[in-house]
């Protein structure tokens, strides 16, 4: 893990896994191969106990196309697993929806706050027409053009309702069907290859799955290991030194994140 370029955390539950199967013991092992093995295997065990740490793992390698297939889980687990992930993304779109109605209606008081100012604005202005006795002098050019309503067509009028029908039958009605058929499309697509970068592949592929695409944002983002930072500690020891103690502490921070991130 310490050599990908991008180690997430989606690594560690399968790597997990296989070292644990390395490290069990074989009937053509030496005894002190065997007593190595089994005390790795007994280390390894202890880690990742916890159920919530499981989920956890596993919904991030779940979300990861290279480990999608979950092969180193029991089909009873993939299964929950990806009744998690359905979950997940299905809470995301009721936030979505949530935040898309609130602004809706934000946006309708704005609007009606505006036409309520305007009409006081115009009371306030010119008096009512009751008070000036005058009636409507507003002439046919100032009046706003009327906008007719829009005729439906003859195949409309005879076809609508019936494939209307069908239209709305078709279209997944709820969040949790939604999700369901993204993640069982994303199941179906063929896995990427291990040494592909996985980041790269959800940019690409954000639009096919936009649910599942904000979802991985929020676990793949997790590293797997913190030697990548504790690698910055050394390079920053490497740009400040004596020879270079007036430099000041902007350039290091540019330096630092040139070393870090050019090709």
């Amino acid at each position: 893990m310490c050599e990908e370029k991008s180690p997430t955390v989606s690594v560690i539950a399968p790597l997990h896994a296989q070292l644990l199967s390395d490290t069990l013991g074989t009937i053509e092992d030496a005894p002190l191969v065997k007593d190595i093995k089994c005390a790795i295997h007994g280390d390894l065990s202890k880690c990742y106990m916890s159920t919530e740490e499981k989920h956890f793992l596993y919904v991030a390698s779940a979300l990861d196309p290279r480990f999608k297939s979950m092969l180193f889980l029991s089909p009873s687990e993939v299964q929950e697993t990806y009744a998690m992930v359905v979950s997940k993304a299905a809470a995301l779109m009721v936030i979505e929806q949530q935040l898309l109605r609130g602004m809706q209606m934000w946006e309708c008081r704005c609007g009606n706050a505006d036409v309520g100012m305007q009409s006081d604005g115009n009371v306030e202005e010119g008096g009512s027409t009751e008070e000036s006795g005058t009636a409507d002098d507003t002439s046919d050019e100032d009046r706003p053009p009327h906008t007719p309503n829009k005729r439906r067509s003859a195949i409309a009028n005879l076809l609508g309702q019936t494939f209307q029908h069908a239209r709305s039958s078709l279209t997944p009605s709820s969040p949790n069907s939604k999700a369901e058929k993204e993640v069982q499309q994303y199941q179906e697509s063929s896995p990427l290859p291990l040494s592909d970068e996985p980041l790269g592949w959800w940019k690409s592929e954000a639009c096919k799955y936009p649910h599942l695409a904000k979802l991985a944002q929020r676990y793949l983002c997790w590293p797997g290991t913190s030697v990548p930072s504790e690698r910055i500690f050394s390079t920053t020891g490497d740009i400040i030194s004596a020879q270079r103690c007036a430099l000041t502490s902007e350039h290091a921070d540019q330096l630092v994140f040139l070393k870090k991130n050019m090709p």
